[in-house]
């Protein structure tokens, strides 16, 4: 899916996707990758892949659009090949992330799933998380447990001044509002930004940290947010037809959209052909705006 920017940046802008919806058929290994290519001033590419005998017959992403000028945010990826090859797939992975410039204070950090490759198991378990966060960085996990095997994961993150104004970051997880041996199609809850005083209602990104699915039916997952205002919103992890959603979690970034840009879920299910650049909607500028979903390739 390709995506125009609504202005001109002078220069490209740092593009940070994550996953937040996935429909696939059962009976093989798991595997989905996002990513962001083709970034210019004007466009860039939104990518949801899959690879050997996989069915990916949906995925959904949040991109969050860095202007050149946010230079107090900062943002990267792990992947679990740079620590072991695949072949060699373990429970727990962790590596050290160390800020190419350092805060002046411990920031905020928010880590979410960008791609993993799981094997056959009960269950189709990842997660990631930070810690031991400092000013110079954090450690990332990218982990599983039980009888599944992961054989790579990536895991985006973004790192931002714990004092920066209009913005506010968080986590949820099924496992606040009920067991995970009790699994409903619809989990739900209010999310408050008890920090954060926005002026108006913000903007949100939001993507997986944890997915627990069961490998009995397809991996039917998605998460949203909806009911957003000044002082919270209601966050979204369900799944649909015969899918057994264990647990799943999300971490979110809400901001005022003068601030950077965000481009809205980007569904691979509304991929059509392209049209040409002229015809195409806009994604609002790197303050922050809102970006919406353009017409895919």
């Amino acid at each position: 899916m390709t995506f125009i920017f609504r202005e001109n940046y002078v220069a490209p802008p740092r593009v940070v996707i994550g996953l937040n919806r996935l429909d696939m058929q059962c009976g093989t290994n798991l595997r989905v990758e996002t990513y962001a290519d083709g970034i210019d001033r004007q466009t860039f590419t939104a990518h949801a892949d899959t690879w050997g005998d996989t069915t990916l017959y949906a995925a959904g992403m949040d991109a969050l659009i860095l202007k050149p000028a946010d230079l107090d945010i900062l943002s990267g990826e792990f992947n679990t090949r740079d620590d072991h090859p695949w072949t060699r797939p373990q429970k727990e992975t962790s590596h050290r992330i160390n800020f190419e410039r350092p805060f002046l204070t411990p920031p905020k950090v928010v880590v979410f799933l960008k791609s993993f490759d799981t094997g056959l198991g009960t269950s189709t378990r990842v997660l990631t998380y930070a810690s031991d966060t400092d000013a110079k960085g954090f450690t990332i996990h990218v982990d599983t447990w039980a009888d599944t095997t992961l054989y790579t994961g990536i895991a985006g993150w973004v790192a931002y001044p714990e004092d920066k104004d209009y913005f506010y970051s968080g986590t949820a997880h099924t496992k606040d509002i009920r067991p995970w041996q009790k699994p409903q199609l619809e989990t739900q809850s209010r999310a408050h930004f008890r920090v954060a005083k926005f002026l108006k209602k913000p903007t949100i990104f939001m993507a997986f940290n944890y997915i627990d699915v069961s490998t009995r039916s397809n991996l039917r997952i998605k998460a949203y947010a909806d009911k957003v205002s000044t002082d919270g919103m209601t966050w979204h992890i369900d799944g649909w037809a015969d899918t057994t959603v264990w647990a799943g979690g999300v971490s979110y970034i809400a901001f005022h959209s003068e601030s950077i840009g965000l481009a809205d879920e980007m569904n691979s299910e509304n991929s059509i052909q392209q049209p040409p650049l002229s015809q195409q909607p806009t994604v609002p500028p790197s303050e922050m705006t809102s970006a919406e979903q353009l017409p895919g390739n």
